[in-house]
Formats: C-alpha cells, sequence, structure tokens
C-alpha cells in the first residue's frame, strides 16, 4: 500500500460523523417532545372511530413541518458559522501588524479558553494564516451541510412513530396513551443513557434524568388537560 492511499484512509478514519452525538440526541428529543404535546393537545378534541388515525396524521404533520424548520435553520446556523470563521481567518491574514492579528485570535477565544492559549501559540496560527496562499471568498455549503439537514429532519419526523403510532394502531385510546407515553419515555431513556456515555457523565444516571424530564412534561401535559 503506497503513502497516498494510506493517508487518504487515515483521513477516511477521522473523519467527523456529520451530526454530533448531542445533535442527534438534542433533535430525538426535540421531536419526542413536540409529538408528546401535540398528542397531548389533540387528544382532547379528537372523536370518532377515526380520531386515531387524525391524531396519528396531525402529530406526523406537525413534526414533518417542524423537522423542516429546524432543518433549514440547521443549515442557516452552518453557515453563518463558517462566515464567521472565514471572516475571522481573512482579517488575521491580512493584517500587517503582527500584535494586532495575534490580538485578534485572542478576541476570538472562549472566556474560559483564554487564560490557557499563549500569545506564542497564537502567533503560530497566524503565521498559519499568513502562509496560506488562498482562502475562500466566502462562505459556502458542502455536501455534508445537506446531509445534516436530511438526518436533523428525519430525526424529528421518525420520533413521531413511538408516540402517535399507538392511536393508529390501537383502538382502545386509553390504552394507546399508555403505550405512547410508555414509549416516550423508553426513548428518552435510550437517549439520555448515550448523552451519559457521549459526555463522560453517568449514563444512568443521565438515562433517568432524561426519563424524569419526560415525565414532568407528561404530568404537566395532563394538568394542561392533555
Amino acid at each position: 500500500m503506497d503513502t497516498a492511499t494510506s493517508a487518504q484512509q487515515d483521513q477516511i478514519e477521522k473523519r467527523e460523523p456529520i451530526l454530533s452525538m448531542v445533535d442527534r440526541v438534542s433533535e430525538l428529543c426535540f421531536g419526542l417532545f413536540m409529538a408528546l404535546t401535540f398528542v397531548g393537545a389533540v387528544k382532547a378534541v379528537t372523536a370518532g372511530e377515526d380520531a386515531g388515525r387524525k391524531m396519528f396524521l396531525a402529530a406526523l404533520g406537525c413534526n414533518l413541518a417542524w423537522g423542516l424548520a429546524d432543518a433549514v435553520m440547521f443549515l442557516v446556523r452552518t453557515l453563518a458559522v463558517r462566515a464567521q470563521r472565514l471572516t475571522l481567518a481573512l482579517s488575521v491574514k491580512r493584517e500587517r501588524n503582527h500584535a494586532a492579528a495575534v490580538q485578534t485570535l485572542r478576541d476570538a477565544l472562549p472566556k474560559s479558553l483564554e487564560p490557557l492559549v499563549e500569545d506564542t501559540e497564537l502567533e503560530r496560527i497566524r503565521a498559519r494564516l499568513a502562509a496560506v496562499s488562498t482562502l475562500p471568498s466566502r462562505a459556502r455549503f458542502v455536501f455534508d451541510d445537506f446531509l445534516g439537514a436530511l438526518g436533523i429532519f428525519m430525526l424529528v419526523v421518525i420520533s413521531t412513530f413511538p408516540v402517535a403510532l399507538p392511536f393508529l394502531v390501537v383502538a382502545d385510546r386509553t390504552v394507546a396513551l399508555v403505550i405512547s407515553r410508555v414509549l416516550t419515555l423508553v426513548m428518552l431513556f435510550g437517549a439520555g443513557f448515550a448523552l451519559g456515555r457521549y459526555t463522560g457523565f453517568s449514563a444512568m444516571k443521565a438515562g433517568f434524568a432524561m426519563t424524569t424530564v419526560g415525565i414532568v412534561l407528561t404530568v404537566a401535559i395532563i394538568a394542561l388537560g392533555g
């Protein structure tokens, strides 16, 4: 195997996921809460033999709309962040005063990291930016951005099914409601568990914490007439 092929394989292996674990868990929980809240609101006003189907379609339509809005805002946020970073890079590259360029980099650091980064390290970054032959004239989307937006849309939409599907397949609305809420809490526990493992926090504690949030939300929905 030649060096170029090896380098390409290393780059593929090190490629970061399009959506981080935090993004995936957040969007899944967002969809669950949206569907749960919507089902709680619609349950009181739906009646008739096809009430379950109406409730399912209403919840699905709600999450389709919110999934689309969330996906679009993901693209807006991604482009805005990329543009801000490009503006910073161009500003540093064009700055002739090295001290001023280093200060620009320091001003862009998060407050928590600023005391940990020395000016000598920022100077090395400035020098590398100055040595770059060309930088993009403006921020642009890349293919992975659209994959990320699609992933967000799908997560929000898919999260509708454990909440709303029981009303479509179970005739007894009371039983369907119990199944819906149990499935929701199970998924919330799984989401919290995964987030806990990702962040280094206790996975079980994170799972139960997320489940508790779901229970509190469910009680609130019931108290409000859901």
